[in-house]
């Protein structure tokens, strides 16, 4: 620690002479001895930084330093503490992690996906892209596409099917009926 001089004669000595007053203090408002502890250290520190100051009253300067201090301990505690739950609740379960297998399947059923989508009719591949992808609205759609907003709407029921239908190839299921007309 410094040498402990300042010019009103003892900042700093009256610091080491209240001490165990201020970690009480830091203690009593903060819960937790080693965040006292810090807190105090801190205190430590602005004290040193203010070098050679002269203070009138150096004990209620510091007890109003270090009352001060401790709330900035507290408020940036309740900050952090509902930071950090906030990131916590938005990060998956481990039950919500796909397993290799799933994630290999989903990559393949993706694939499955984006070849059936490219083998559509132009026009009906951009409809369902810019709908279900890109989010645009139906209205949108029809729009860009010169047509109306019911073609748009019958574009993205015919997608849906041959979706449909390649999906349950690839799966092996039997498609329900009325789909295979749509091929």
């Amino acid at each position: 620690m410094a040498d402990g001089s300042t010019a009103d004669g003892g900042l700093r000595a009256v610091f080491l002479a209240q001490r165990a007053m201020l970690l009480r203090l830091f203690v009593a408002r903060l819960g937790s001895r080693e965040e006292a502890e810090d807190a105090l250290h801190d205190l430590w520190l602005r004290l040193d930084q203010l070098g050679a100051t002269p203070i009138a009253q150096p004990a209620a300067f510091l007890y109003r330093v270090a009352s001060n201090l401790a709330t900035d301990r507290r408020i940036a505690g309740a900050r952090r503490d509902a930071r950090d739950g906030a990131w916590l609740a938005s990060q998956p379960a481990a039950d919500d992690m796909p397993d290799p297998e799933r994630a290999l399947v989903a990559r393949d059923a993706l694939r499955v996906v984006e070849q059936a989508i490219d083998a559509m009719p132009e026009r009906m591949g951009r409809a369902l892209r810019l709908f279900r992808i890109e989010g645009r609205s139906q209205r949108a759609i029809a729009d860009e596409l010169g047509i109306s907003v019911s073609g748009v709407e019958k574009l993205l029921q015919r997608a849906y099917r041959i979706l449909h239908i390649r999906v349950a190839e690839v799966n092996g299921a039997v498609p329900a009926l009325g789909m295979e007309q749509e091929r």
